[in-house]
């Protein structure tokens, strides 16, 4: 059975089979051979240069040093260890007895220094965590400072001791001694948690425990803990799980910063069921209003004004299993500031009856958070579906689209008339059909162009307009944007091809909103990797795209290639805005003749207040730099790379140095796999 991509691919490409009827602008046989025999040899010269290439890895490979030495140690391992051999089966005992005894080690470690992690995150958290010295430093900067009163609200029902012992634990651990905590037990059936709570709050005065008769359920529970809180602000923590020390000091050193902030989370990571090591660390964007209808990404740890939740009728029975979800919905509808802290605050256990260890544990919890989805929706005065997303926990909102407005679809083009048709073919699929589509002729020369804009003429639906002056993308694309008849523009290069029908609903359910003021869309090269998943602010300098390379059918870093999102720009590869945005943010720059006007615009959108999204519903083949070539191949073209990155540099210099609010510091800018920045 084929997989999505190869199958999309396919069926994306079966439309070029001879036999096969075409559905997009009309044109006579003879024209179409032509351009499909051009199509083939190009697409038979891709796939020698890709032969080409990995022969000629594979021929490294097989030359290499590390090969020679690797087949040496093979002979070498056969000749003393013959497979199967008695000396193998004892050399095979040995390492086996050599592994438990390092993990017995490892485990007595661990034990005596508390939570550890392995590999690059504990060079991360060697490098980035306070240690020992700055923890006590922190102790005494707190002890006699006055900051806000934070009460962290737990709701518990039969935990496990030793879980409970080390939530607790974690509380008292703090640096910043301006906190409460506040229990409530819902009836626990485990008859050492009476005398264990009880014990804590008569040792500490700063913990209150309540006692309910019965279970209330996750929100009944939190709730009965709420009433006990008298702090500025609730933190709220689950009964299995721990801070980190200096959790309570960054956020009180968060809100010292921005008084105005009404909700605060933080990054977060997981431990196991022992408690002894931390895994999968979640540095998360900035406030990602989008990206949040998509996926509950800030989770742990929430901590919102109590004044808010009061106001907001604390937590909500109907929407248990969902419930932190629903109130990060409502809150964060009504905050007037919310604050990320790119910081670790937060373990998160992980044991069999845990999401965090299992998905599927609590399916009941998916459809609770869909339902918050659609009841918040509601409450903005938008309408729309919610359904679940590529796994669980995701969702994708679909918005519905608005008086049907005339979609403008702006086109550069030269030369290349097989590669301009199938971009036509493959938007004359899409079921959206309200749009005009506006080809700017650019010093073409082939007759095969001129005999296409001829038969395309005959359709009302295009429009051939000629450019004379030297190319300028920024000026060519104004220059018809002041020609479109339509409420919303789309940017779009020549050499792309549409994947799914559906693509111009998905992009213009967001640009029809007034907040947002650009959408993007994901486009993959030939080979199903992902070239463009949102611009990354900062990369190499300047600017790159986000999960370059991937394969198709990846989720990418933490979902974010399968979920709807805020980012800080897009490629006018695929380019989606209302007319009057275009206008108010000044159109292109023609300084950028050629590159980095697509970024330059979208950061003069988001200047305006306006968001940038991102969809992965709206999808597309892009061969990028059919017409104009690649850029590295021409020295003229470098120097004007160059001197226009260097513009860029130079306008958005605070930008850059403030860096992508998308994209966590924690995390190394240069690099497409999200390693740890250590």
């Amino acid at each position: 059975m084929m997989s999505n991509a190869v199958a999309c691919s396919a069926e994306s490409r079966d439309q070029w089979r001879p036999d096969t009827v075409p559905s997009g602008p009309k044109l006579d046989l003879e024209l179409y051979q032509r351009l499909r025999i051009n199509m083939l040899e190009q697409e038979l010269e891709r796939h020698r240069e890709i032969h080409a290439q990995q022969s000629q890895l594979l021929r490294a490979i097989l030359d290499s040093h590390g090969w020679k030495l690797l087949l040496r140690y093979y002979a070498i391992r056969n000749y003393l260890l013959p497979p199967r051999s008695r000396r193998w089966f004892l050399a095979r005992a040995a390492a086996h007895w050599g592994l438990r005894t390092w993990c017995r080690l490892k485990a007595w470690l661990t034990r005596t220094v508390g939570p550890a992690a392995s590999g690059d995150y504990a060079v991360w958290i060697a490098k980035n965590e306070p240690n020992a010295w700055d923890l006590r430093r922190q102790r005494r900067a707190a002890a006699t400072a006055q900051g806000p009163r934070i009460s962290i609200v737990v709701p518990i029902y039969n935990t496990p001791a030793r879980f409970l012992r080390d939530m607790v634990r974690s509380v008292q651990a703090q640096t910043y001694p301006h906190w409460e905590l506040c229990l409530a037990d819902g009836g626990s059936q485990a008859s050492w948690i009476k005398p264990m709570l009880r014990r804590w709050a008569r040792g500490d005065r700063r913990i209150k425990v309540r006692f309910l008769d019965q279970n209330l359920g996750i929100s009944g529970n939190s709730n009965a803990a709420l009433a006990l809180a008298t702090g500025d602000f609730v933190a709220f923590l689950d009964h299995d799980d721990i801070l980190a020390p200096f959790a309570l000091y960054e956020v009180a050193q968060a809100i010292e910063r921005e008084p105005t902030a009404d909700v605060i989370y933080s990054d977060e990571d997981k431990i196991d069921h022992s408690g002894r090591m931390r895994f999968t660390p979640h540095f998360k964007p900035d406030w990602s209003p989008d990206f949040l209808r998509s996926y509950n990404y800030i989770c742990h740890l929430l901590v919102v004004r109590r004044r808010l939740v009061c106001e907001l009728g604390g937590l909500r029975s109907e929407y248990d299993g969902a419930q932190d979800y629903d109130l990060v919905l409502r809150a964060t509808e009504q905050a007037r500031a919310i604050v990320h802290i790119p910081k670790v605050l937060y373990h998160w256990r992980a044991h069999p009856e845990s999401v965090a260890h299992d998905p599927a544990a609590k399916m009941f919890a998916y459809e609770a958070g869909r339902q918050a989805l659609v009841e918040h929706l509601k409450r903005l005065g938008l309408s729309g579906s919610v359904r679940h997303g590529a796994h669980l926990g995701l969702y994708q909102v679909s918005y519905d689209i608005i008086h049907q407005p005339l979609i403008s679809i702006i086109i550069p083009n030269h030369n290349h008339a097989d590669v301009l048709y199938r971009c036509l073919h493959s938007i004359e699929r899409s079921s959206y059909r309200h749009y005009e589509i506006i080809i700017i002729e650019n010093h073409s020369s082939e007759p095969e162009v001129f005999e296409l804009y001829a038969q395309l003429r005959t359709d009302p639906r295009y429009r051939i307009l000629i450019w004379k002056p030297p190319f300028n993308y920024s000026a060519v694309n104004n220059w018809a944007a002041a020609h479109a008849a339509g409420e919303v523009l789309l940017f779009l290069n020549n050499d792309v091809e549409v994947i799914n029908h559906d693509w111009l609903e998905r992009m213009l359910e967001h640009a029809q909103q007034p907040e947002v003021g650009a959408v993007g869309a994901k486009l993959y090269f030939p080979n199903d990797t992902v070239q463009h998943g949102g611009i990354l602010l900062g990369f190499a300098g300047s600017a790159g795209h986000w999960h370059l390379g991937f394969p198709r059918n990846s989720y990418g870093y933490f979902s974010r290639l399968v979920t709807t999102q805020n980012v800080a720009g897009c490629t006018g590869a695929c380019l989606m805005m209302r007319k009057s945005v275009f206008e108010e943010a000044g159109r292109f720059d023609e300084r950028f003749m050629i590159t980095y006007n697509d970024i330059d615009l979208c950061m003069k959108i988001r200047q305006r207040g306006y968001r940038i999204v991102w969809t992965p519903h709206a999808e597309l083949y892009h061969y990028e730099s059919t017409t104009r070539g690649i850029d590295q191949e021409d020295p003229i073209k470098q120097a004007r790379l160059h001197s226009e990155g260097s513009l860029f540099v130079s306008r958005w210099k605070d930008a850059l140095e403030a860096g992508d609010p998308y994209y966590s510091p924690n995390l190394d800018i240069n690099d497409y796999n999200f390693r740890f920045r250590c």
